[in-house]
C-alpha cells in the first residue's frame, strides 16, 4: 500500500509517507489511552471493574480503537481500492460489515462518555475537613477525569488549599471545588467532541454512499463543505480547551484526528473531481 521505494528518477511519495504516519501515531496514542484509562479505573472502581461497566473504565481506549478501524475503512473506500474493488460484493460487504463495527463501538464509548460525564455531577459534599487527617482512609483525590493521586503524608496538604471537599458516593475519590469545576468542564468538552465526530462520521458515509452511486452533485458539496466546517471548528475548539485545560495528550490526539480525517475529505474530493 505504502511504496517508500521508489524507483530511480521517481520522487518519494512524501505525501503518502506523512499520511501515514499520522495514523502510526493514532496508534501509538491508543496505547497511551489504554494506560491512562488503566490507571484512571483503579480508582473510580476501586470496588473492582464490572463487565458492564467496561465502556465506561475504558471509554476513551474503545473509543480510539473503534475510530482506527473506521479510519482505515475510510482509506480503503476512498483512496486504497479501485472502483473494481468497490463495487466487489466481498470486499463491499467485509468492509460495510467492519465499519458497522466500529459505529456499534463509537455509539457505546459515547455513551461511556456521558456516563463519566454524569459521574462527575454526581459528587457530594463532604464532611472532610482536612486531607492530612484521612490518611488512613486510603483516599484518592481527583485532579482531572483521568487523573488521580494517592494522598499520603508528602502531598495532603498541597493537593487542596482549604477548600471545599466532595467525595463522588461509593468511592475513595475525592475532590476540591476548582479541581471538581475542571473535571466536569473536560466532562462536557468529552461528550461535545464525541457527539461532534458521530455527526461527521455520518455526513462522511453520506459523502461515500451518494459518491458510489454517482449522486453527489457539486451543489451538495458545497452545502456539506459548509457543515463540516462548522463542526470542524467545534472540534478544534475542543482541541484549544484540552491544549489550555486539559493534558497534552488529548491536544495531541484530537489534532491528529482532524489531521487524519482531513485526509479522508481530500480523498474524497479527489475521488469526486475525477468521477
Amino acid at each position: 500500500m505504502l511504496d517508500v521505494g521508489a524507483p530511480p528518477g521517481r520522487p518519494l511519495p512524501w505525501f503518502q509517507i506523512f499520511k501515514y504516519t499520522v495514523f502510526g501515531l493514532l496508534i501509538l496514542n491508543a496505547v497511551q489511552f489504554l494506560l491512562q484509562d488503566y490507571g484512571a479505573t483503579r480508582h473510580l472502581f476501586s470496588g473492582g471493574l464490572q463487565w458492564s461497566q467496561i465502556i465506561e473504565g475504558y471509554a476513551a481506549t474503545i473509543d480510539t480503537v473503534a475510530w482506527l478501524i473506521l479510519l482505515l475503512m475510510f482509506e480503503l473506500e476512498t483512496s486504497l481500492l479501485s472502483d473494481d474493488h468497490r463495487h466487489n460484493l466481498w470486499v463491499k460487504w467485509s468492509v460495510n460489515a467492519l465499519k458497522t463495527i466500529a459505529y456499534g463501538f463509537i455509539v457505546y464509548s459515547l455513551y461511556g462518555y456521558i456516563a463519566k460525564y454524569t459521574a462527575m455531577y454526581s459528587f457530594e459534599l463532604s464532611t472532610i475537613q482536612n486531607l492530612c487527617d484521612q490518611i488512613s482512609q486510603q483516599l484518592v483525590f481527583m485532579i482531572s477525569p483521568d487523573d488521580f493521586a494517592a494522598i499520603n503524608i508528602q502531598n495532603c496538604a498541597d493537593l487542596t488549599r482549604g477548600e471545599t471537599l466532595f467525595r463522588l458516593p461509593g468511592t475513595n475519590v475525592v475532590a476540591d471545588s476548582s479541581h471538581l469545576a475542571l473535571a466536569q468542564n473536560l466532562a462536557i468538552i468529552d461528550v461535545t467532541n464525541a457527539s461532534d465526530w458521530v455527526l461527521i462520521v455520518l455526513i462522511l458515509q453520506a459523502d461515500v454512499w451518494m459518491q458510489l452511486r454517482h449522486q453527489l452533485t457539486h451543489t451538495m458539496v458545497k452545502v456539506i463543505r459548509f457543515i463540516k466546517a462548522l463542526l470542524y471548528s467545534l472540534l478544534f475548539g475542543c482541541a484549544i480547551y484540552w491544549g489550555i485545560n486539559g493534558t497534552f495528550l488529548d491536544f495531541w490526539d484530537a489534532s491528529l484526528w482532524i489531521l487524519a480525517f482531513s485526509f479522508i475529505e481530500l480523498n474524497i474530493f479527489k475521488w469526486h473531481e475525477a468521477a
